[in-house]
């Protein structure tokens, strides 16, 4: 999840000259986070309809060391640590193991994009790539794949596109969830924050349908994505990714204070549930969309490798200390979000509010990347008259979309491990061990080289297939019995 918290501001798109200015004039006024949606659209935008080269930024313009550590961080802490714990629980003792294997991968393959950006920037003499352009002249680089190589560079762009409206739909299903959880607790809510093992409600009130609340949220979105410049949202998103911090600071506070001595739980996970482990674990993982853009701003580039390290390094240990702990202090009973087992006193019920906040407001972030894509070669189609009516249609429409599946899927657990593993196995796992191949195929690719690249792309492919085959049968299997004993969702 530009995330969420992060992912929301790495969009990666790019090259309206008037908006890239206007962002650019906001970003230094308001921190980091409109910075990040210049890098984001910057890059996407340019490599589908735009000849133009693409400059960086001069050195004193360009970001520093520990302003790129903070996107990177931002870019990969979100939604999808709220769900680690469950991911743990499906994989049982394989998990904390299994996240640290999937970071080292992770981290590898965004190297690998980065090497592979700059040999390709050497030879055709470009400051630099972005992602979709990369996978484009690493096809032509190969004789029997030049002609299709457009397809590459559009096959990157729709798997964006899907990976970022896959974050809203998983945005109405959170809003949903917690906002339910907190209406129907709330004449029952107290100052002692007794430890809630399990995520079932003391319902106080009249309980609704979550997908009640998605369509109260819906005109609410609408409206958020009328925004006709970020940078009136600059101060909101300041805002939020403060108290989204706070609150996960408190989430591993509680976490932490209340594991149960002793302990006792399932050493190993079900087999047929580790596919979700996988989609979740590559949904919290796929930040590699911001990588070149932040690489392309730095003020040293050469510096971002290290600094790459650096950042995976301490998310890596984030996911694995929230997922261990949070599975520890909940056991069985783990949420799909682990806000959901949150205590019902006031400081927890806040910590869901804020949390909600934050993300609420990030929709708008993670929405402007399909938004830009989508809509302008739809309204480049009209009189001058029609476009702003068509872009509030369009808009309008891509929102009804997203909350539409989200009603079709109201179980966030599954709409987490089905983004992940649709989308982010590919962007993340799939196509940077290919790209490497194809990208020094001319100079020479060790045996080595190439079966470790194939190994990698076959687990994103193989946790691809068996992930979303899963998660598709739980959902039609939830749907039809019901919900497991240890749903996500309020009781």
């Amino acid at each position: 999840m530009l995330n969420e918290f992060g992912r929301t501001l790495l969009i990666e798109t790019g090259g309206f000259s008037g908006d890239t200015r206007e962002l650019q004039e906001t970003s230094n006024n308001h921190s980091y986070d409109l910075l990040y949606i210049q890098l984001y659209l910057s890059d996407i935008l340019r490599s589908i309809s735009s000849g133009r080269r693409y400059e960086r930024f001069g050195e004193q313009s360009g970001t520093t060391v520990l302003q790129t550590l903070i996107h990177i961080l931002k870019g990969n802490i979100g939604t999808g640590l709220l769900s680690l714990p469950l991911a743990v629980k499906n994989a049982g003792l394989l998990g904390p193991v299994s996240l640290l294997g999937m970071g080292i991968i992770a981290l590898h393959c965004m190297e690998v994009l980065v090497k592979c950006s700059h040999h390709l920037s050497a030879k055709l003499n470009r400051p630099s790539l972005t992602y979709s352009e990369a996978v484009q002249y690493g096809m032509e680089n190969v004789s029997w794949l030049r002609r299709h190589s457009h397809f590459g560079k559009q096959t990157v762009n729709l798997f964006l596109v899907i990976t970022q409206l896959g974050f809203c739909c998983v945005y109405f299903v959170f809003l949903s969830d917690n906002i339910k959880q907190v209406v129907e607790a709330a004449n029952a809510t107290t100052i002692s924050c007794q430890i809630n093992h399990t995520n079932q409600t003391q319902v106080s009130v009249p309980s609704f349908d979550s997908r009640i609340y998605m369509l109260f949220f819906l005109p609410a979105f609408v409206l958020l994505v009328f925004t006709p410049s970020l940078k009136y949202l600059a101060p909101l998103s300041l805002v939020a990714n403060v108290v989204m911090t706070l609150s996960l600071a408190l989430i591993y506070f509680y976490s932490v204070t209340n594991i149960r001595y002793p302990i006792d739980l399932p050493k190993v996970g079900r087999a047929r549930d580790y596919p979700l482990f996988f989609g979740t674990a590559i949904f919290a993982f796929e930040g590699i969309g911001v990588v070149l853009p932040l690489e392309n701003k730095m003020q040293k580039p050469k510096s971002f490798l290290w600094v790459l390290y650096l950042g995976m390094g301490t998310v890596t240990l984030l996911y694995i200390s929230l997922g261990t702990v949070g599975y520890m202090c909940f056991g069985a009973d783990i949420g799909g979000s682990i806000t959901l087992n949150l205590p019902n006193c006031w400081m927890y019920q806040a910590v869901k509010l804020l949390y909600c906040f934050g993300i609420f407001i990030t929709f708008a972030l993670q929405f402007y990347v399909p938004a830009e894509i989508l809509i302008p070669p739809v309204v480049a189609r009209v009189s001058d008259s029609w476009k702003r009516p068509v872009d509030l249609l369009l808009r309008t429409s891509l929102v009804i979309f997203t909350c539409a599946l989200a009603i079709l899927i109201p179980m966030l657990d599954l709409v987490i491990s089905l983004v992940g593993s649709v989308s982010s196995s590919f962007l993340a796992l799939i196509f940077p061990p290919l790209l490497q191949i194809l990208t020094f195929h001319r100079e020479g690719v060790s045996p080595l080289v190439v079966l470790k690249n194939v190994l990698i792309s076959l687990i994103g492919f193989v946790g691809f297939v068996s992930g979303t085959y899963v998660a598709i049968h739980q959902i039609i299997s939830r749907s039809t019995h019901g919900p497991e004993e240890a749903s996500y969702g309020v009781q």
